[in-house]
C-alpha cells in the first residue's frame, strides 16, 4: 500500500516538526511542505491527489490567514474535492474553516491526544 501524501502549508519549522513526527509515529505518510498559499495552489495544480492539505491559521512566513487556502481551493473545481484541515487552537478559526469547505480540523494543543489521530485516521487510510 503507498504512503499518504500530506501537504504542510505555512507551519513553522518548530511546529512543523511536530507535526511531523506525530503523522510519522501514527500513520505511513510521505509530507510535504510549502511556505506560502500560492506555493501550495502550485503544488496542488501539479498533483491534486494529496489525501490531506494541513494549513496553519496564520501562514509563518507572511502571517496571511490560512483560511484563504481554503476559500480559493473551494473555488477551484480540480480541488475542491481535496480534503484540507486547519491547524489552529483557536475554536473560531476551525469554525470558519469548516464553514469554508476545510474538514474539523485540531490544536497545536493536541497534536498528540488520540482524538486527533482518530480525526486524522478517517483522511490517512493506511494508517498503523
Amino acid at each position: 500500500m503507498s504512503k499518504a501524501r500530506i501537504l504542510d502549508v505555512g507551519n513553522c519549522d518548530p511546529d512543523h516538526g511536530t507535526l511531523s513526527r506525530m503523522l510519522n509515529e501514527r500513520f505511513d505518510v510521505s509530507i510535504d511542505r510549502v511556505m506560502f498559499v500560492g506555493e501550495a495552489l502550485e503544488k496542488l495544480a501539479e498533483n491534486p491527489s494529496y489525501d490531506l492539505v494541513l494549513v496553519n491559521r496564520l501562514i509563518f512566513a507572511d502571517r496571511s490567514p490560512g483560511i484563504e487556502l481554503i476559500r480559493q481551493m473551494q473555488a477551484n473545481d480540480a480541488l475542491k474535492n481535496v480534503r484540507v484541515m486547519m491547524v489552529s487552537n483557536f475554536e473560531e478559526a476551525q469554525q470558519q474553516a469548516v464553514a469554508a469547505g476545510a474538514v474539523e480540523g485540531f490544536g497545536k494543543d493536541a497534536i498528540f491526544e488520540d482524538s486527533t489521530a482518530d480525526r486524522l485516521s478517517k483522511y490517512l487510510s493506511n494508517n498503523n
